[in-house]
């Protein structure tokens, strides 16, 4: 092991620990407004409470997902200098972007919002948190179109003096197909984490306080937050068909990999289960649904698909000698469980909307069991899809124009990273015992009680502290 290694590993368990926080911020920034809306347009009490319960879950996450992003983005210049230096020019746009522009809009607008209650007119109320989930979406795709770039390369040219990528087209780099299609995929996603949220929290209170005066209101959650779970699976499923054809046109060998697919087909088929060799060069059993991945990855059942050892062929006669195919039973099984624990949590939704049919109200504590699992699920998808997305791409860190082995900071050693990387999971190990904790401690709470304290006196507005809303 050494310096590449440990700085491969410290990039990867920051992104994933990030990305924990991220998806259920940006479905919940506009599920939160959805909520606020309703209520604004009906003036039913239920929304008001959902709207400030679940607004503050949405918070505490917020919070966590600013933190970890901040260290995330300090990783390029620390450990990954030379990567930095390479692609700057291109990389630096869009996220300076998104700091500047999305992220400031967000940040604002969640202050108004959370000090603006019985302040602002109630209008101009409901557009703080409809500007910072605008934002915070906004944000969502500066960021997912640098990470495009990396995938499928566009908008540059390399300067032959330099050796450093330059910047030629920036609506080229925003506009990538990687990137046109992975947002749409990834905010499917986000809603598929912060729908399930919604029904599980909804869930348990139906079920363990089913006498409460609040059940409309839980009911209520948890049938919205079902059908959001169900329509962003959907969407995710069309998106990332879409994707997978893209995929196989710019990254190929992402395609192979994913399938365990060794040699060209034509037709191909999709392997549910594939044994392969210890070595990755062959498979030794395989379990497999014929002309499915060439429908999938070409729109054609009878299209053809390369195969890990042809593209390594080809690769090695166009980019020199080396392994250009990524470590198989990672690419292969993130792929599928992407897709199962995505599934299982559509799954989950459908049992809650037919447990509640003809106004009934669930009682099963298998059901229960089941529904406080149910957010983990979408969260786990999410994860295995970014495992998938990055390790797909290696050995590149910039897809045909710079390995992962070359963009690691030269003048920093083993033993600083390592430290680093220990003090970072540590200190995230602990915050994420404080996230769970008022997560748990508030969602058991419940909904607020907005009766007015009889014994609040009339002072006026202006000489009452400031305070939050909760």
């Amino acid at each position: 092991m050494d310096a590449l290694d440990v700085a491969r590993w410290q990039f990867g368990v920051t992104t994933v620990y990030h990305f924990l926080f991220v998806p259920l911020t940006i479905g919940l920034s506009i599920l939160v407004a959805i909520l606020q809306t309703l209520w604004h347009r009906t003036g039913d009490e239920k929304y008001l409470k959902l709207t400030k319960f679940y607004g503050k879950l949405f918070l505490i996450n917020f919070a966590m997902g600013v933190v970890t992003g901040i260290v995330q983005e300090f990783q390029f210049g620390m450990n990954w200098s030379d990567y930095s230096r390479f692609v700057g020019d291109i990389f630096g746009a869009p996220l300076a972007i998104e700091a500047l522009v999305a992220f400031f809009l967000e940040s604002t607008f969640i202050g108004l919002w959370i000090f603006g209650w019985d302040r602002l007119p109630k209008r101009l109320h409901l557009a703080t948190i409809w500007a910072a989930a605008i934002g915070t979406n906004l944000s969502a795709y500066f960021i997912l179109a640098a990470n495009s770039f990396m995938q499928n390369p566009v908008g540059y040219r390399i300067n032959p003096d330099t050796g450093r990528a330059e910047l030629t087209d920036f609506v080229a780099v925003l506009t990538n197909k990687v990137a046109l299609i992975t947002f749409p995929h990834t905010i499917a996603g986000a809603f598929l984490v912060a729908g399930s949220l919604l029904v599980a929290v909804a869930l348990w209170h139906l079920i363990r306080r089913p006498d409460s005066t609040d059940t409309p209101a839980y009911r209520f959650a948890a049938k919205f937050g079902s059908w959001v779970t169900l329509i962003s699976a959907t969407a995710v499923m069309i998106t990332g068909d879409i994707q997978g054809k893209i995929m196989t046109q710019v990254q190929p060998m992402k395609m192979a990999a994913a399938e365990g697919l060794y040699n060209t087909e034509s037709p191909a088929s999709f392997s549910v289960l594939t044994v392969g060799s210890l070595d990755g060069s062959r498979e030794l059993f395989a379990l497999k649904i014929p002309y499915l991945l060439s429908y999938l990855s070409t729109g054609d059942p009878n299209g053809t698909v390369s195969g890990i050892n042809d593209l390594q062929a080809q690769y090695t006669a166009q980019y020199g000698a080396g392994n250009y195919s990524p470590i198989i039973p990672i690419t292969y099984w993130s792929f599928r469980l992407m897709i199962g624990f995505g599934l299982a949590a559509a799954a989950i939704a459908l049992l809650v909307l037919w447990s509640q049919r003809k106004g009934r109200t669930p009682t099963s504590r298998w059901l229960l069991r089941a529904g406080l699992v149910m957010p983990l699920l979408p969260l786990a998808a999410n994860s295995f899809g970014w495992i998938f997305t990055e390790m797909g791409r290696q050995p590149w860190i910039v897809f045909g124009e710079m390995l992962t082995r070359d963009g690691v900071s030269r003048s920093v050693s083993m033993t600083e990273v390592l430290t680093s990387f220990t003090a970072f999971t540590l200190i995230y190990a602990a915050l994420a015992v404080i996230e769970c904790k008022l997560l748990i401690r508030y969602a058991k709470a419940g909904v607020p009680d907005l009766t007015p304290d009889p014994d609040t006196d009339d002072t006026d507005d202006a000489e009452r502290p400031l305070a939050f809303a909760y």
